[in-house]
């Protein structure tokens, strides 16, 4: 297995690519924390993990919470000793146009999606760094991240940050033996904030076939094995090449 002994957080962890992500991991040997501010979807993933053999416990937290950070990191911790892989997976979106976002709605797309990434990092970190044996950690962005939409336009943004959070953490963490990356996936699995996949939702991409969350977690998998110790401050789209695509092309 290629993460045997490792404990994993993944936030966002109950449902669509955090969940797989999570149990993607613990398949591989990785203890996990599912970070989920709903308890029922991360205790249903804990319990689908625990029966298929693996080892998994449910945190209940809001990562735009500084306060519920702390606490969760000091539970991982208690529970496992450790921390040695953190998924910053946990988004939301708002799907609105800058001419009628509201501030009070920017505000809560840029706490849980870009500020809740930070402070997660910074409080893991802490503790990789006090552990002295060095991390992974992974940002999951978004193809919104790098192009201008029509709607989202907090979530844009947000993403955006993400993207240059993941170098900047990937720079200053070097030294500790943590490697930072980022995956940046697009239309994969449900949309952000919901629990159905939309079989219409239009696709364009070079594999001609909607992302499915597995993908992603296999690329996660990559970034936070030894498979990728040579991979620092990157990028990794996951994303059907739609990003390599010219605007107008068929």
């Amino acid at each position: 297995m290629k993460l045997s002994n490792q404990v994993a957080i993944v936030t966002g962890a109950g449902r669509n690519i955090g969940e797989e992500i999570s149990k993607t991991l613990a398949a591989e040997g990785a203890k996990v924390a599912l970070v989920d501010l709903d308890k029922g979807r991360g205790d249903r993933v804990a319990a689908e993990i625990t029966k298929a053999g693996g080892e998994a416990a449910a945190f209940v937290a809001d990562v735009a919470a500084e306060t519920d950070i702390v606490r969760v990191v000091a539970a991982v911790v208690a529970r496992w000793g450790r921390i040695d892989i953190l998924v910053n997976n946990a988004a939301i979106s708002d799907n609105k146009n800058i001419l009628d976002i509201t501030k009070e709605q920017w505000d809560a797309v840029i706490a849980v999606t870009l500020t809740g990434p930070f402070l997660m990092s910074q409080h893991a970190a802490r503790q990789m760094v006090a552990q002295g044996s060095g991390g992974k950690i992974v940002n999951i962005g978004s193809t919104s991240g790098f192009f201008g939409r029509s709607r989202a336009v907090a979530y844009a943004a947000a993403k955006g940050g993400v993207a240059n959070l993941t170098r900047a953490m990937a720079v200053q963490l070097a030294p500790y033996k943590i490697r930072v990356n980022g995956v940046v996936p697009n239309k994969i699995g449900s949309p952000v904030g919901k629990d159905a996949f939309n079989p219409d939702r239009k696709i364009t991409n070079l594999r001609n076939r909607p992302g499915e969350p597995i993908d992603l977690a296999r690329a996660m998998l990559f970034l936070v094995s030894d498979d990728s110790d040579f991979i620092a401050g990157t990028e990794l789209f996951v994303d059907g090449g739609c990003a390599a695509m010219m605007p107008g092309e068929p």
